[in-house]
């Protein structure tokens, strides 16, 4: 029986690993809106490019960017602000503002209360966030329990990089990247969201 359900799980295993990876993916979900999220919580240059592409057809006019803040809070740290540059620069996005957020646990559910005190003054109703494709559930997730509250509608278009559903399994950084993100996104699901997010939210 041991044989048959290892052979079994060999044979399927392009289907369920496919599925494993896209249940970690948000609905593509673009819609004009008042503004651009790009999640730079690790610099990745697709994301600026994807934001560019979205600003070029027209879906939004201004893009935020949160950046890791200087010991002020309230002043983004200049390295930061720089890396973000570069890649705004190369990628060629038109409009775009930093956002100083603190990196405090849990990261994401900080970072979005942070944001959308900003959004609050920018008087963003709706915004796009583009996020890496294997993060872009939770994100989607975290954004709309925190951004809800204030009136914000949430659309997700998810950036896709070396690593997709059809090809995670063929490195170990794929592999590695899918088991945390899987991890993550449970831990957010089932403990950040019930039970840290509904007083943040309120």
């Amino acid at each position: 029986m041991l044989a048959v359900l290892i052979l079994a799980a060999m044979l399927t295993r392009h289907y369920w690993t496919v599925q494993i990876a896209q249940s970690l993916v948000c609905g593509e979900d673009v819609e004009p809106s008042d503004a651009m999220l790009i999640e730079n919580f690790d610099p990745n240059y697709l994301l600026f490019e994807r934001a560019e592409a979205l600003e070029r057809a027209g879906v939004a006019r201004r893009t935020f960017v949160p950046v890791e803040a200087s010991p002020d809070p309230t002043v983004a740290n200049p390295v930061s602000v720089g890396v973000a540059g570069v890649m705004a620069h190369q990628a060629r996005l038109r409009m775009w503002t930093a956002i100083p957020i603190t990196h405090t646990e849990p990261i994401s559910l900080n970072a979005a209360m942070q944001i959308r005190q900003r959004l609050g003054i920018e008087r963003v109703r709706s915004v796009v966030v583009v996020a890496p494709a294997l993060r872009s559930r939770r994100s989607a997730l975290v954004y709309r329990a925190m951004l809800g509250p204030a009136n914000i509608v949430v659309h997700c278009a998810p950036v896709f990089g070396a690593s997709s559903p059809e090809t995670w399994t063929e490195t170990w950084h794929g592999v590695q990247e899918v088991i945390e993100e899987v991890v993550k996104l449970q831990y957010y699901r089932l403990y950040v969201l019930p039970f840290r997010a509904r007083p943040a939210g309120s």
